[in-house]
Parts: C-alpha cells; sequence; structure tokens
C-alpha cells in the first residue's frame, strides 16, 4: 500500500506497526510490536520493547522532538526551497508575496524535491499549484532543448490561469538573461493558434507545456509534440479528468503509451479524490505511477475552509430570480460568483435561451447596482471567456454569472459570495463551486455560500453537509 500523510505526519524514518501473530502452541495469539525501517522488520521481546517504548516517551526525548517540529513548521517557502529552486525563481516567489508555506507545500515539498511520485490533496485554494510549479523548476534544466514538463489540466481557464503563474515565475532578471537561458512555457489549449505553435515547436521546444488533453493529444498523433526528455508529468483536478467520458480515455494513453511512469515524475492534484484508497491502487497496478507513489491528504477532516459561512434559502421555481436579486441587494458583496445548472438538451431542441442569458439579462434590467455583470459558459468561444476572466482579474465590484466550467481551479481572490442559483449535481461539485472562494492564504476573512433550493431539494443539500460535514443555516427573507 502507497504511504499516506495526513495534516500531522510527515515521512518517518522509523514507523512503528502492531500486528497479530499466528496462534502459539499454547493456543493463544501474541500482540506482537514490530518497527518498520528500510523496509526490514525487526522483531524486539516484550521486555525491550518496554524499554524502546520508555525512551521514546522521555521528557528530554518528547521536548527535542517538539522542537524539531517547531523548527520544521517555523520554515519559510526559501527555506524549505533552498537547494533544490534556482535563486532567481525564489526570488520572484518571495516577490509576489509567497513566503510562508501552506501546509500542503509544508508536507508535499520535501516528498516532491526527494523524487517521489505524489498525490496532493488538499483543500481548494491551498497552493498546489505553487507545490507542483516548484517542484518543475527544481529539476529544469534550461540548456537542453526539449520539454522538460508537462501539466494537463481540464479547462482552458485553469490553463491559462497556470500559464500565467509559470511564465511569472520563469522570468528571468535583466541581468541574467544574457549570461542563462530562460525557461519557455507554453500554453496549449483547445481554441488556441495551431500554426504559431507549430512554427514555436518546430523553431525550438518550449521547456514546459501547459495543455488541456484534447490539445495536447492532437499535437503527439501528428508527432508536433516529443515527450522523451520529460521529467514531471502533472495532472490537475485529476479526478474530474478521469470522470470525464470525453477525457478520460485520452489520459489513460497519455499515462501508460505516451510515455512511462519509469521515466517521468508523476504529480496527481485535486481537492476531492473520492475513494482515494481505491485510486492509490488503480495508480500502482495500471502503471499511472511508480509503486512508492505518495498520497499527501492535507486536513481530512475539513474538506473546505472552517471561515465559509452556508446558508440557504427555500423558494419555488418561479421566485428563484426575485429571490436571488433580494439576496444580492441585501449581502451587497464586493464580488461574486452565481452558478448556474448547463441547460438541458431538451431545452436547447425547443430553441430557448441558456438559463445563464436569462439570467444575465434580468439583473441587467434590475435595480442591481454592481458596476460589472459578467458571463463564463463553455458554448462562448475562446476569446469571450478570456476576455471574461481577464475583466475579473482586473479588481471587484462585479458579479460573475458561470456554469461549472468555473468551478474548477480558477483562483479568483477577491471573491467573497458564491450563489448557488441551481443546485449543483454531486457533494464534490458543491465542494469546488464552495472553493472559488475563501482563496486568500491565512485570512480571516468571512466568505459566504448562499444555495437557492425548492422545497424538494432541501434532503439533496444535507446529503451534502453530511458528506462535507458543514452545517447550512436557513434563511428568510
Amino acid at each position: 500500500m502507497a504511504p499516506i500523510i495526513s495534516a500531522t505526519q510527515k515521512l518517518p524514518l522509523v514507523s512503528h506497526a502492531f500486528s497479530y501473530s499466528k496462534p502459539t502452541r499454547a493456543g493463544f495469539s501474541l500482540l506482537q510490536p514490530h518497527i518498520f525501517h528500510s523496509n526490514k522488520a525487526l522483531f524486539f521481546s516484550r521486555s525491550n520493547f518496554r524499554l524502546l517504548k520508555a525512551i521514546l516517551n522521555s521528557p528530554s526525548l518528547t521536548k527535542v522532538a517538539g522542537d524539531a517540529k517547531e523548527k520544521e513548521e517555523a520554515l519559510t517557502l526559501r527555506e524549505i526551497c533552498l537547494g533544490h529552486v534556482p535563486e532567481h525563481v525564489l526570488r520572484r516567489v518571495a516577490e509576489v508575496g509567497y513566503v510562508v508555506p501552506t501546509d500542503v507545500q509544508k508536507q508535499a515539498l520535501p516528498v516532491l524535491f526527494s523524487g517521489s511520485d505524489c498525490i496532493l490533496h488538499a483543500q481548494t485554494g491551498s497552493g498546489k499549484t505553487l507545490a507542483y510549479l516548484l517542484l518543475i523548476f527544481s529539476v529544469m534544466n534550461t540548456q537542453r532543448s526539449a520539454v522538460q514538463a508537462l501539466i494537463v489540466v481540464p479547462t482552458r481557464e485553469l490553463g491559462i490561469q497556470v500559464t500565467k503563474v509559470a511564465r511569472m515565475l520563469a522570468a528571468m532578471p535583466t541581468e541574467n538573461e544574457a549570461e542563462q537561458k530562460s525557461c519557455t512555457v507554453m500554453a496549449l489549449l483547445d481554441g488556441g493558434m495551431l500554426r504559431r505553435h507549430k512554427s514555436w515547436l518546430k523553431a525550438e521546444p518550449p521547456t514546459i507545456v501547459v495543455a488541456t488533453i484534447g490539445s495536447l493529444c492532437q499535437m503527439l498523433e501528428k508527432h508536433l509534440l516529443k515527450l522523451e526528455s520529460m521529467q514531471v508529468l502533472v495532472i490537475d483536478e485529476v479526478d474530474f479528468m478521469f470522470n470525464s467520458s470525453k477525457q478520460v480515455s485520452s489520459l489513460r494513453k497519455l499515462l501508460t503509451s505516451y510515455s512511462s511512469c519509469n521515466s517521468r515524475q508523476t504529480v496527481f492534484a485535486s481537492a476531492s479524490i473520492p475513494q482515494h484508497n481505491r485510486f492509490l491502487y488503480d495508480c500502482i497496478q495500471q502503471k499511472w505511477t511508480k509503486r512508492d507513489v505518495v498520497h499527501v491528504h492535507v486536513n481530512p477532516i475539513e474538506p473546505m475552509p472552517t471561515r465559509l459561512q452556508h446558508k440557504f434559502v427555500i423558494c419555488s421555481k418561479k421566485q428563484r430570480h426575485q429571490t436571488l436579486l433580494s439576496i444580492v441587494l441585501s449581502d451587497t458583496p464586493k464580488s461574486g460568483i452565481i452558478f448556474v445548472g448547463e441547460q438541458s438538451k431538451k431545452s436547447k431542441k425547443a430553441g430557448n435561451a441558456p438559463p445563464t442569458i436569462d439570467l444575465v439579462d434580468f439583473l441587467k434590467t434590475s435595480s442591481w447596482g454592481c458596476s460589472e455583470i459578467l458571463l463564463l459558459e463553455e458554448d462562448m468561444n475562446f476569446n469571450s471567456r478570456a476576455a471574461s476572466l481577464s475583466e475579473v482579474r482586473q479588481g471587484g465590484g462585479y458579479l460573475l454569472v458561470a456554469t461549472d466550467i468555473a468551478a474548477r481551479g480558477v483562483d479568483l481572490p477577491e471573491i467573497t459570495h458564491i450563489y448557488n442559483f441551481d443546485l449543483p449535481r454531486t457533494a464534490v461539485d458543491y465542494l469546488h463551486r464552495a472553493g472559488r472562494t475563501g482563496r486568500k492564504p491565512f485570512s480571516d476573512e468571512k466568505c459566504y455560500v448562499t444555495n437557492i433550493i425548492m422545497p424538494e431539494e432541501r434532503f439533496v443539500l444535507q446529503r451534502y453537509e453530511n458528506e462535507l460535514m458543514f452545517n447550512c443555516e436557513e434563511l428568510f427573507l
């Protein structure tokens, strides 16, 4: 079984386990203590084990262990990365304000720098992207003209975001440009200009490629992109990609056919990995990762930040638009996202307008005083979607009406309110929608998730509360 690291554990050199031995001739079993070290089991007599236990529990050793833990927790992000990540990248990290490591960075970076395959399983907004980017920069050799790292994402929006952070970290200081070749980052996303990418790949391969699986496989099948020199493969939002009928077959092919797990370091990342023990088993059995893959699971008890406050309002279907407007006018959010369900096939065939368009039109003709009401949905073309996200990132004072395309990985730190105009289909979708707010690390600012539901949907919301371990307070208008 692959090692698992919880929020309170690090990779131990020595771990203690107990197992029952086979029944002895006297007809009873003994609880036999084992100590595992470097994959070898050493057996101790009971007296020796009591002695070892007394030593381990001695006040002096406990104090040393406590001091070591405090020292480890006090390390800055720079100190964790020193000796692994290039100096100019560390300076950029500090310049943009990443000084204190988040929990997932504290736990994952030593594992990643050791060369182990890793599953990063932590809350939305916890710093997983920066963790795997720092790993990538630690192994890059800019003197080599080859693709050395590949980051696969489920949506263009997440791809644009990851590319932006990667390029920001890769930027070389002006005085160093002549001395050292810079790291290049290509965004190979659906809707991009394929001809330009072809020319780029022929001239000189990028060091890092950020890609959606569709565009990536198109390039691989045409032999325009080669992965022989790839050192790191990252699959972001891995659970979403394995659950997508459009993406799963291509993803499996990438993991096993286009490259081998033995020649690369593989990193999977997500806030939600249902049945993660089964997923670990599949990773090893299907040879998506090496056998020593490490599962870094941060804060499994609280899947969502505690500073999120969840509320719900019950109303009839006809009252939903007016109910939403009343709540928004009462909240006066700095910035928020209104999540709307996808249009059904039946509605499309009937020629009806998408529910997102209906809602945007209603808000624009209402007494809502927000400066901007923006739209983001899958049917929009690439440039329109990019323009919406660009406007959102320029500042506060907006409402973004979106489908679940905005629920995965998109980082909008100014969002304070989430409104579920339509209840998400699953608890996992609820987790990722809620994760678009409360994304400022180490902040105590309260953020809100409000659900507008019909009476028959109350039991669905209660199921989500049980699965995700949160309480939802009813609002009365």
